[in-house]
């Protein structure tokens, strides 16, 4: 596991001082080293000059990147190889073959997409358990917001802050006269009452006869960062300006942002910090890591933007980062991109937490969020209950929509806190099966995941919270258990395996009945758990009895015991009738010779088998 981030190994501190950084001494140094032969002194060099880099280092000293790579898994800590492998793979342009770097990153990434679970397959599982369970799918994933807000041209750039029942869009709804007929881009609003999302209005004093769009609010409401684009007095294609609100109701002093942030490239996207004194923002302008980039401006002491700055290596690609979104509460930034090397579709939204002025590394939300198309303009309400973003579906992926759902834990701002675990059987082999966990108190989704190939799974979850977790499989009887978050933690399991045949030792029924007891119900409970769990799956209850008595009246007992469970089974757990064969056998089928009481005692049982 990943013990660490990038922010503990580099901060870079010449990305937006220098555009390349060269020390000839050093480089001599560091060949000298090397040809003497690979060792951890040539590491340490090799680490300190990397971490020295400028902007322009990451695409043409990417092999060195990669070296640094493969010294680390012999002499850096645990976790910090698989860093510079995704910074190789984020930046990589040319010097060295890159389907070298994939097997050696492959074989150390945890966090593959092979590992969630399918959420169509997800569904099934729970759905074979409604009846009976408390373990619910994923619900109001991928809810379109309706046609009171989309139109059937693209809609996108949600933006929703401290204010959670006013959103902010971009839309392409509104004809425009310009030489011909066209579309152009123009922000709307909808406010929320009782709930219900109300028809979408524009922005009649901030949108004009050029593209508006990509707006974003500071904390009290009253002022605003959006994009304008090909105006006479635009520095590049596309600007920032503001607008500030007077009289509670009408929004003026309309102004471009300047040369500090606008650049004679393309400048939009924009999302300010709670406390309004940072812009975070997306741009292609020339000299950035990659197609564009999210930048960043600090406010002054009085007031006025300072020079933006390159958000650094660690969030931005050789591909396009856009649409950043900076949480109103926590310091996580938000952003789309195509160029990290976990993905779900084409652009996936990914998040990273700013730790001591230094990004960790960026995260992919899962897919409760991301799926096959397009995910760009991620937003959260105040309360991190309700998410907002725009999604093209797979097979079209230029009509975007406005999407809203509840907050699943990966995209949790908190969920920072490491819950891993194994399961293994009695032997120490692991198993193969399906980990999910439901947060009990707040409901939050948790996207479910496979196993590992060694029996392990890891979760980053709330902290301070009771959690049950459910592992189902297979080879073994399903196992839930209730725990309460307090900190890192770890639960390793040993799984029960499935026989053919199966007796329990709880089963013992009062001597001449055929009532179930409470002592039996947690054997029962197994059983019932797996034939929901796998529904092809059928089971025979076979009932014994020992020698003593009548030998009809055994046989009429022993039936009576097999339908009582059959009873229980088809009762509490709702299995189909026609899933369960229960024969009775008296004592007929005796497993050895009753010499003693203690012999009698095991042949008056309850057996087993299941079966596909």
């Amino acid at each position: 596991m990943t013990s660490f981030s990038q922010s503990d190994i580099f901060t870079f501190p010449n990305v937006n001082k220098i555009s390349y950084y060269y020390d000839a001494s050093k480089v001599k140094q560091l060949q000298e080293l090397k040809n003497t032969g690979l060792s951890e002194k040539y590491y340490r060099l090799l680490k300190s000059y990397v971490g020295n880099f400028a902007m322009q280092n990451f695409h043409e000293n990417t092999a060195m990147i990669w070296e640094l790579a493969k010294l680390s898994k012999q002499f850096g800590p645990p976790g910090e190889a698989i860093l510079f492998y995704k910074l190789v793979l984020k930046h990589h342009r040319q010097g060295i073959n890159i389907q070298n770097v994939y097997p050696e990153y492959d074989s150390l990434e945890r966090d593959k997409k092979k590992y969630y679970v399918p959420l169509e397959y997800y569904y099934q599982l729970v759905d074979y358990r409604k009846e009976i369970d408390t373990l619910h799918a994923p619900h109001s994933v991928l809810v379109n917001m309706g046609p009171d807000l989309n139109s059937d041209k693209e809609d996108y750039g949600p933006s929703i802050g401290n204010i959670d029942n006013l959103i902010l869009f971009t839309s392409k709804r509104t004809l425009h006269e310009k030489g011909e007929k066209g579309y152009d881009e123009d922000l709307f609003f909808s406010e929320r009452v009782d709930g219900i999302w109300g028809i979408a209005q524009p922005y009649t004093l901030i949108n004009t006869s050029y593209n508006e769009g990509s707006a974003c609010l500071s904390h009290d409401g009253k002022y605003m960062v959006f994009a304008r684009c090909g105006t006479p007095e635009s520095l590049g294609n596309c600007d920032l300006y503001s607008a500030e609100i007077k009289n509670d109701t009408v929004w003026a002093n309309i102004k471009n942002l300047g040369p500090n942030i606008n650049s004679s490239g393309w400048d939009s996207h924009p999302s300010l910090t709670h406390r309004g004194d940072t812009l975070y923002f997306a741009s292609n302008r020339v000299g950035s890591f990659g197609l564009s980039d999210i930048y960043f401006s600090v406010k002054d002491k009085k007031g006025n933007w300072g020079k933006a700055q390159n958000a650094g290596p660690i969030i931005n690609t050789v591909n396009s980062e856009v649409s950043p979104f900076f949480h109103h509460t926590f310091n996580v930034l938000y952003f789309s991109s195509n160029g990290h090397p976990l993905t779900f579709g084409d652009f996936d939204i990914y998040k990273s937490n700013l730790k001591k002025g230094i990004w960790s590394e960026p995260k992919n939300i899962g897919p409760l969020v991301n799926g096959a198309g397009s995910e760009y303009y991620f937003t959260i309400d105040s309360q991190s209950k309700d998410l907002y973003y725009a999604r093209s579906e797979e097979e079209d992926k230029k009509n975007l929509d406005l999407f809203s759902f509840v907050v699943p834990m990966e995209a949790q701002p908190e969920a920072i806190t490491l819950l891993k675990g194994t399961l293994k059987n009695k032997e120490g082999k692991p198993l193969k099966g399906i980990v999910s966990i439901i947060d009990l108190e707040k409901n939050v989704e948790v996207a479910p995941k496979f196993l590992r190939e060694d029996g392990s799974f890891d979760f980053n979850l709330i902290n301070n919270r009771n959690y049950l977790l459910i592992i189902q499989g297979d080879e073994f009887f399903r196992i839930e258990d209730i725990f309460f978050l307090n900190g890192d933690m770890e639960i390793n399991k040993i799984a029960e395996p499935i026989e053919s045949k199966i007796a329990f030792e709880s089963l013992e029924f009062e001597n001449g009945k055929a009532d179930i007891l409470n002592t039996m119900h947690s054997d029962l409970d197994k059983i019932a758990n797996f034939l929901t769990d796998h529904p092809v799956m059928r089971l025979n209850i076979s009932g014994h009895t020992d020698s003593d008595g009548n030998e009809q009246s055994n046989l009429r007992l022993s039936q009576a015991r097999a339908d009582s469970i059959k009873k229980y089974l088809t009762t509490k757990f709702k299995i189909e009738s026609n899933r369960i064969v229960a024969i009775g056998y008296g004592s007929s089928k005796p497993i050895t010779q009753e010499i003693s009481a203690d012999h009698k005692q095991l042949n008056r049982r309850v057996e087993f088998e299941i079966f596909k």
